[in-house]
């Protein structure tokens, strides 16, 4: 052969699709897809987010045939989000026995049993006044601390337990703490074990970023913080070694699950914390992520559903066994 052509030619194995599919390293699975959904108090019709093309607030009816629909195209899990009538400086709705998510939990426990899995976000910015993460005290602040208020870490931890418990009776099968308090999951596991509920899992939001990607969430979710922001208790987007201490504290303190959010931007945290650990790690593909492929699509400068694929298969690829993604209902569809 002339020392002109190549003897190594990866295209070999590039020629067809079917060769393409077949020699695939990564692999997208409808199983691996969890669909967060919003669930709004006091609605008679589904509301949509105008900041997210396709999204929804909904009635606890539009809610079951949501899910029922995500279920049948085969994703692997549904996470729920709550937004009462009426919201104050505690909470309370959120672990209140009647609150919404409670009663959006006994409504899919009733219609689809064990056929996928039903997640419910553990928080108080969705429910609190103030729209933050946990109960405020004090007044004003220095150091980047909330002016008006900041967080108590302790009693937020007292809220969190109380909040795992009513979930857990009314069905959740897996909690997911997302205030990134100090000590959340261990008061949490405490709290479910102590209620008799060793056997709900925990999937600890570890690494979540500061991030400007969360803005069309707050239109979602009606949780738009009144003053300050959230930079007290969310990582700061220039930190990845601080990643994995939370990864591990939060694994010392009885999570089953570990989660990174923002996806897209944090590709490399997601592999830093897929090579350091051997328990389930998710992504959460944020309100930002999509809005911006959408608003793209929309304008016809990027291909929507190639765009939208790609974007789970890095997510898969980084090393995420679990994405959560407003497309997964679609996703699971186009990969079944």
């Amino acid at each position: 052969m002339s020392a002109q052509f190549p003897v190594a030619r990866p295209r070999r194995l590039r020629r067809t699709p079917a060769m393409r599919r077949m020699v695939a390293e990564t692999r997208l699975s409808p199983a691996e897809l969890v669909l967060p959904m919003f669930v709004k108090e006091g609605i008679a019709e589904p509301q949509p987010v105008s900041s997210m093309p396709g999204v929804f607030q909904h009635t606890r009816d539009s809610l079951r045939k949501t899910a029922h629909e995500a279920v049948e195209a085969g994703v692997g899990g549904i996470m729920l989000f709550g937004i009462p009538a009426v919201k104050d400086a505690t909470g309370s709705g959120a672990d209140d026995p009647d609150g919404i998510v409670q009663l959006a939990l006994r409504d899919l426990n009733a219609d689809l049993g064990d056929s996928t899995v039903i997640m419910t976000d553990l928080c108080l910015d969705e429910y609190t006044d103030h729209g933050h993460c946990g109960v405020l005290t004090g007044s004003g602040g220095a150091g980047g601390e909330e002016v008006g208020g900041e967080i108590d870490n302790d009693a937020t931890l007292e809220r969190y337990a109380s909040i795992a418990v009513a979930q857990a009776e009314a069905g959740s099968a897996v909690v997911g703490p997302s205030g990134m308090m100090d000590g959340q999951v261990a008061a949490i596991r405490a709290a479910l074990d102590g209620a008799g509920h060793p056997d709900i899992a925990i999937m600890a939001y570890s690494a979540k970023y500061a991030s400007a990607y969360y803005g069309p969430f707050r239109e979602a979710a009606e949780c738009a913080p009144q003053f300050g922001d959230r930079s007290t208790h969310q990582q700061d987007p220039a930190n990845a070694d601080e990643s994995l201490r939370e990864v591990f504290l939060d694994l010392d303190e009885g999570a089953d699950m570990v989660m990174v959010k923002p996806a897209g931007a944090y590709l490399d945290i997601v592999r830093r914390v897929r090579d350091a650990v051997d328990v389930p790690v998710a992504a959460y593909q944020v309100s930002g992520e999509y809005a911006m492929i959408e608003a793209a699509a929309e304008k016809g400068w990027i291909d929507r559903e190639r765009t939208i694929m790609e974007s789970l298969l890095s997510i898969r690829r980084a090393g995420a066994d679990i994405a959560l993604t407003y497309w997964a209902t679609e996703a699971a569809r186009r990969l079944s």
